[in-house]
């Protein structure tokens, strides 16, 4: 599939560059760098935020204590509800008019929240998943509680559950073409930048579309790679 991308999108970047004189490509050429940039950094800081999320809500939910089992599972679906369009414009328009948080930073808490309530599952299932011996052996062995979640039970759950975080961080790079509404300069605002500029849509959204598949394709060899590396033996 790999091979395939590249038989495709490196011809059609040499078919772009030729029109040079008609189109003027190499100036979309010379956008999409920062536009991938941009994309890449919300990914990365969305998904830290997201598991940070849904590592701390997981645990809530895990709770004993009414207290904080009950609000941490309201949140969830409560986020879950919400359409990530909605939220991103939530936080950065509607919170704005109390707290001036500059788009960046709406985005990346606008993906961390969302995605930290389908994470926080994920983390639940992974901790219930690791048998409950070994946090009574940690236990008998002189641990508390938070020594034997972090150093024993923990570090199992997060080998089973590496592939799930890695698809939603899949889906996180995606659906970072949401925070154009947002005036960042991602690979799909810079596209569109242009082609309002230029007209030439076809060619201008052919190549935004195949930028992503090829950072998606990119990015699921990495996450394979991890779910070898750390797969459960």
């Amino acid at each position: 599939m790999m091979s395939f991308i590249f038989l495709v999108y490196l011809p059609a970047k040499e078919a772009f560059i030729a029109k040079e004189q008609t189109g003027g490509y190499v100036e979309l050429l010379s956008l999409l760098p920062s536009g991938i940039s941009y994309t890449l950094l919300v990914t990365l800081l969305g998904s830290a935020s997201a598991i940070v999320v849904g590592l701390l809500v997981g645990l809530g939910k895990l709770s004993d204590n009414p207290f904080i089992r009950v609000p941490v599972s309201f949140y969830i679906e409560v986020l879950r509800g919400i359409p990530l369009l909605v939220l991103l414009f939530y936080i950065y328009y509607a919170l704005g008019e109390f707290i001036h948080m500059p788009a960046l930073a709406a985005a990346v808490a606008g993906f961390g929240f969302s995605y930290g309530a389908y994470m926080a599952d994920i983390f639940r299932a992974g901790i219930e998943a690791v048998p409950k011996e070994q946090g009574e052996a940690a236990r008998s062995l002189g641990m508390n509680e938070k020594q034997a979640m972090f150093q024993i039970i923990l570090p199992q759950a997060l080998r089973t559950i590496i592939p799930a975080i890695g698809n939603q961080t899949l889906g996180m790079l995606k659906d970072t073409s949401l925070v154009s509404v947002l005036a960042i300069s991602d690979i799909l605002r810079v596209g569109n930048e242009y082609a309002t500029k230029h007209f030439n849509y076809f060619e201008t959204y052919t190549y935004v579309a195949l930028t992503y598949l090829l950072l998606t394709l990119l990015l699921s060899r990495l996450v394979q790679n991890l779910e070898n590396r750390f797969r459960p033996a």
